[in-house]
């Protein structure tokens, strides 16, 4: 074999290897910049998400704060509501993003977090029932209720948190 010919096929062999490892590293790097961008709208789905459940449960402290005078004030109990309402509207879009974002491990913790949250609303619904009924025969029970609702609700919030850092890759 020729000098020449030797010399081009080691170039066409350098440049097959070449070509070769660029289209491997191009598709790892677009593996990775993929995998970023997921981990980045996760971590914004998330984010939103704790904070409309951040503001709605201030206001849902509000509402319950309001509630535990023997005479509430009516007039403020529905005004802190109907903001509790909105609130609570904002954390059901937030959690549809979380719900299509997913995983379906965070997806059922988020589950769990309505639900315990749900369980609350109730509570202070039928709190703020027997108000506008001036019935006070069960408020020492529906405050009890409510502190435990409160607590079930913030250890699935928790557990949201965990699954949420779990998702998008950080140290738990």
């Amino acid at each position: 074999m020729d000098s020449g010919l030797a010399a081009l096929l080691g170039a066409a062999v350098g440049s097959a290897a070449t070509l070769g490892a660029a289209i491997v590293n191009g598709r790892f790097q677009a593996r990775s910049q993929h995998a970023q961008q997921s981990r980045q709208h996760r971590r914004d789905a998330y984010t939103r998400y704790l904070g409309a459940l951040h503001d709605r449960d201030l206001a849902l402290d509000a509402v319950l704060d309001a509630l535990r005078p023997d005479r509430p004030d009516l007039i403020a109990v529905e005004e802190l509501t109907a903001r509790f309402v909105t609130l609570a509207r904002e954390v059901h879009k937030s959690c549809e993003v979380v719900i299509l974002e997913g995983p379906a491990t965070v997806t059922a913790v988020a589950e769990r977090v309505t639900n315990a949250s749900a369980d609350l609303s109730y509570v202070m619904r039928s709190m703020a029932e027997n108000a506008r009924a001036g019935d006070t025969t069960r408020k020492a029970e529906l405050s009890a209720l409510a502190t435990e609702r409160e607590r079930a609700l913030y250890e699935a919030v928790k557990e949201f948190r965990l699954a949420a850092r779990a998702a998008i890759g950080q140290a738990v």
